[in-house]
């Protein structure tokens, strides 16, 4: 009833906006919602992450969410420009908010309301308040069914997310970050503990870490990460996980976008984890 609540008085705030014809989307999660409120028609442009489903990348990219070039948008003509939370450089935001365009900007939250703070947002802006209603149900429904699915997990296991390696460092995610809340949905315990968001950390932290489980990305180009990188890392080799080959490489926009297919995430995960489930 909660969640019904939150997004029902989100919904409901204020007048929804005038129906846009010209839309621009910057972020992956973002653009992931706007088709599946059957809006796709309405999208002028993307950003380079918004790569899901398949036909948006037809569209014409504006660049990386967060080294946009406002000359770049607005030489689109939009009427709206959906972006999440992260989109930059601040000076190019300030740009596009200061055109005229309506820039509505989502709210940055790792979490399952934070994912229907998000549809509500969306659904207000693009005057489909109906259509992200339904969305949030069937949203809620998916995410409750993971969520019990990992509160029956009996030994969770330790998962620690790798980044990047850079200069031979590891890259994890920390408390309050995207990866340690969606290892957690999941029925996981994130290994990378001490400090917030992504952070490089020691070798001795790795293997203090002592994960069960490695969780990386799967991309390509120079922040690519292979199996073989984890198992003659000088540290991450010394784990637990590599020495069982527990590495796990998934969709990095699936795994760490909440956005609609959150739940579909958690699943997968879930059962990278536990193959022979205890839930």
């Amino acid at each position: 009833m909660k969640t019904l609540t939150l997004i029902a008085a989100l919904l409901t705030a204020s007048p929804a906006l005038a129906e846009p014809s010209r839309v621009i989307s910057l972020g992956g999660a973002v653009s992931e919602i706007v088709v599946a409120l059957d809006a796709e028609s309405l999208l002028v442009a993307r950003d380079t992450t918004s790569q899901y489903p398949e036909s948006l990348t037809k569209l014409p990219d504006v660049g990386y969410v967060r080294a946009l070039s406002p000359e770049g948008v607005l030489a689109l003509d939009p009427d709206l420009v959906l972006a999440e939370a992260t989109a930059g450089p601040p000076e190019a935001v300030d740009l596009l908010k200061a055109s005229g365009i309506d820039y509505v900007a989502l709210p940055e939250d790792p979490s399952p309301n934070g994912v229907l703070e998000k549809i509500a947002v969306v659904g207000k802006a693009l005057g489909r308040e109906t259509a992200a209603q339904a969305l949030s149900q069937k949203f809620s429904a998916q995410m409750a069914a993971v969520e019990a699915q990992a509160s029956r997990v009996a030994t969770p296991k330790r998962v620690l997310f790798v980044l990047a390696l850079q200069g031979g460092r590891v890259m994890t995610g920390g408390e309050g970050s995207s990866a340690e809340a969606i290892i957690k949905l999941a029925g996981g315990i994130n290994a990378g503990t001490g400090f917030s968001g992504y952070k490089q950390i020691t070798d001795e932290a790795v293997l203090a870490a002592a994960p069960d489980v490695i969780l990386m990305m799967d991309r390509e180009g120079e922040l690519s990460i292979t199996k073989t990188d984890v198992q003659t890392h000088p540290a991450l080799s010394q784990t637990p996980a590599a020495q069982n080959e527990a590495i796990i490489a998934m969709d990095g926009m699936l795994l760490l976008g909440f956005g609609p297919r959150t739940p579909l995430a958690a699943q997968t995960l879930h059962d990278a984890l536990y193959p022979q489930t205890e839930g």
